[in-house]
């Protein structure tokens, strides 16, 4: 066993461990097409989610309401500069 108070280092593919990430970073989430395409479809029906919504969506899709919500809020900026 380990002493009383000594810390478990983490595995090697969690993020923590990885070296290259600045921050505790996550890295970037490479969606899918079907992903987007959930996505725009969504966006094109209403440009803000609640709660509720990105909960739902985000079990859908298998992505967490963090990932949904930062989409959202890029495309949200992403149609303020074509404007």
């Amino acid at each position: 066993g380990r002493p009383c108070g000594a810390k478990q280092s983490p595995p090697a593919g969690s993020p923590e461990r990885s070296g290259s990430d600045k921050g505790g970073r996550r890295s970037r989430t490479a969606f899918s097409a079907e992903q987007v395409s959930t996505l725009e479809s969504s966006f094109q029906r209403q440009r803000y989610l609640g709660a509720a919504e990105r909960r739902k969506l985000a079990g859908k899709m298998r992505l967490s309401e963090v990932q949904i919500k930062t989409w959202f809020q890029n495309r949200r900026m992403k149609l303020k500069r074509q404007l």
